[in-house]
């Protein structure tokens, strides 16, 4: 598969073989809402965990303590769980052009 370069640019030569794969696009709008809710949700489990932490030292008592230590907890797993949906759908849309760029030179060296 070679596209003739002396035409126009790399950039369309580029965007003509990715449009020849037939390859569905994306959804950039669910990946961006979705990115958003995770730096959402780790932004609320860091809120729950400094709460969290400032309820166990602000009483003496052992069961308040242990409750404010469940929800510190909960916040921790929550900005971890937030943190990792927000990368990956943050890189996704970088890694998808790369793994195409990554195609299309291979197969460019195959010819």
């Amino acid at each position: 598969m070679s596209v003739d370069v002396g035409e126009g640019t790399r950039a369309q030569a580029f965007k003509q073989q990715i449009a020849d794969m037939k390859i569905p696009a994306p959804n950039p709008g669910r990946d961006r809402l979705l990115a958003r809710l995770g730096m959402l949700l780790a932004l609320v489990g860091i809120a729950l965990a400094v709460v969290g932490f400032l309820m166990s030292h602000s009483t003496e008592n052992l069961l308040n303590q242990g409750d404010a230590q469940v929800i510190a907890l909960i916040g921790i797993a929550c900005s971890v769980t937030g943190s990792a949906v927000f990368l990956r759908y943050s890189l996704s849309q970088f890694l998808r052009l790369w793994l195409m760029r990554l195609i299309v030179e291979q197969r460019g060296q195959g010819d």
